[in-house]
């Protein structure tokens, strides 16, 4: 069953009270942007102290600086104004749980979701898979320090923001 009639009522409701809100700058006020993680479990809104208006918030599996984000954050500095950013990423991150070789392997088996128990992760649906999983970059890790590290050099060494100000979160 579709959550789509429960997020559109929710839309609704949210729209019909947006407001004043309708009337901020497209620019975020605060003048930065975060790159973090999609996790369901995090709500950067909470942890960041942030409302309507205030901030880019990018989010993407493992809160990676995938061409993607890059682009984002490019956008957000050349044609915005923002003038800081952050790369956040957490603990207990998905992302750490399998690498390239393991999601290839998953999906060419089948496009059913997997299942993960403390041997490893199990495909049990049916082919047809598809080999497209091995010429995808999946931007794992194992050590998440060296993530955000290796995350913020990436965004660092990108000439077009490379005057952004940098933050290491973990």
């Amino acid at each position: 069953m579709s959550v789509l009639p429960e997020v559109l009522k929710a839309n609704e409701s949210y729209a019909a009270s947006f407001g004043e809100k309708g009337k901020l700058a497209l620019p975020p006020a605060r003048r930065f942007a975060i790159l973090t993680c999609m996790d369901a479990r995090l709500d950067p809104a909470k942890y960041a102290g942030l409302a309507e208006g205030d901030a880019h918030v990018i989010r993407n599996a493992g809160g990676r600086a995938s061409d993607d984000a890059i682009r984002s954050l490019v956008i957000s500095y050349k044609l915005l104004g923002t003038k800081e950013w952050f790369v956040i990423h957490h603990s207990d991150c998905g992302m750490q749980l399998f690498d390239d070789e393991i999601m290839s392997n998953l999906l060419e088996k089948s496009l059913e979701t997997a299942t993960i128990d403390e041997k490893g992760w199990h495909d049990h649906g049916h082919g047809p898979g598809s080999i497209h999983g091995h010429f995808i970059k999946w931007h794992t890790f194992k050590d998440l320090e060296a993530s955000v590290v290796e995350d913020v050099k990436r965004i660092r060494s990108c000439r077009a923001i490379s005057r952004f100000t940098a933050s290491i979160m973990t």
